[in-house]
């Protein structure tokens, strides 16, 4: 896999040229989506469980897009419906533990790692960035505590995914509405590490007319709908069947960068 190194961080407070600096990665495919080339699972603890039909158990690591607020139940979380769409595709027992708090940035989160690693998880899927962009907590900081959480999940044997920010009208009104998404990315580039990119998923899903706004959104234009998470649950259900494939076939690896919207 190529190494792909994040540009020097700023000085606190200094953001636009860090941001400049990174906006490169928006348009790059993931790293550990290229991987794919080189016929090697992205997940390979969540594929060797797959490969031997064994129980796999993930915890959805996060906030409140991850605990499921602006659903009308519980069982229509993200989480939720992820467990039941991989129930029904790999049929194997699947346990998906919801670790998601309303309101964490990521000084929360880094507080709850240590028993989010006890859990013991095949994989974890870090949905992160959105309450640091409202609290305009420093993007090196926010850095430098992801790269820190992905390599203690990775030393205690743990498959990370990451879950950039959605698009909504409340985020794009903060002072610097892209700093957090662009930074996942760029951490998954150097990192190798595969990023959900749910911002050009929600993007992909207006654009084609499988949802309205509305149907995506709840009403406080910050949280995602029944519909929403429903669609969300089926995107990263497919990018870990994807990055869990032992024996790539020829269209895998478009398969993927389509999966983790990196093209349409």
């Amino acid at each position: 896999m190529r190494s792909v190194k994040l540009p020097p961080l700023p000085r606190r407070g200094s953001l636009l040229g860090f941001c400049v600096g990174l906006s490169m990665f928006l348009a790059i495919p993931n790293a550990a989506v290229l991987a794919a080339d080189e016929g090697a699972p992205i997940l390979p603890h969540v594929a060797r469980r797959m490969a031997m039909a064994q129980p796999l158990r993930i915890v959805a690591f996060g906030s409140s897009s991850t605990e499921g607020i602006g659903a009308t139940a519980k069982r229509y979380c993200y989480p939720s419906q992820l467990k039941s769409i991989l129930s029904t595709k790999l049929q194997v027992p699947v346990e998906v533990v919801n670790r998601g708090v309303g309101g964490d940035d990521v000084d929360d989160m880094m507080l709850r790692l240590s028993a989010v690693i006890d859990d013991k998880p095949d994989l974890v899927i870090w949905q992160t960035g959105s309450n640091d962009a409202l609290r305009a907590v420093p993007v090196d900081h926010f850095i430098a505590d992801t790269r820190d959480g992905i390599l203690r999940m990775r030393s205690a044997g743990i498959d990370v995914m990451l879950m950039e920010p959605q698009l909504s009208e409340r985020l794009r009104k903060t002072e610097h509405p892209d700093a957090f998404r662009v930074a996942l990315r760029a951490l998954g580039q150097e990192m190798g590490v595969p990023v959900i990119r749910r911002y050009d998923l929600m993007q992909q899903w207006l654009a084609s007319g499988q949802l309205t706004y509305e149907q995506m959104m709840s009403g406080d234009s910050l949280h995602m709908t029944d519909g929403g998470y429903q669609h969300l649950a089926q995107a990263v259900a497919d990018l870990i069947i994807s990055d869990s494939a032992m024996t790539p076939d020829a269209g895998l690896s478009e398969r993927r960068l389509v999966a983790h919207g990196a093209i349409p």
